[in-house]
């Protein structure tokens, strides 16, 4: 088994974040379905108390990452000015 690299941003609950929870919570109470826009705002996941996670695909489509290569190393650089403007914390982390 192997270890991979991760990296994904994360955009920190602010005052959007906690009206969009707010509807999350008040439709989970009702048992009805959020909004779709409530649903495209978390990604389809239940809220996160870190914030809404940008996935490494998305920051790999905006241009902010990319895989880096040298010899005999890999990994990856982050272009800080292509990052969407709301993501403030950037995660890497490795897995099995």
């Amino acid at each position: 088994m192997s270890m991979s690299t991760h990296v994904v941003g994360f955009k920190p609950p602010d005052a959007k974040w906690q009206r969009m929870k707010a509807v999350w919570d008040a439709c989970d109470h009702a048992g009805v379905p959020p909004p779709p826009e409530v649903m495209a705002f978390f990604d389809g996941e239940e809220p996160d108390v870190n914030g809404v996670e940008v996935t490494e695909d998305a920051l790999i489509r905006c241009g902010a990452l990319r895989e880096w290569h040298d010899d005999g190393r890999d990994g990856y650089e982050v272009l800080v000015e292509k990052l969407p403007a709301d993501v403030k914390v950037i995660r890497f982390y490795n897995s099995w």
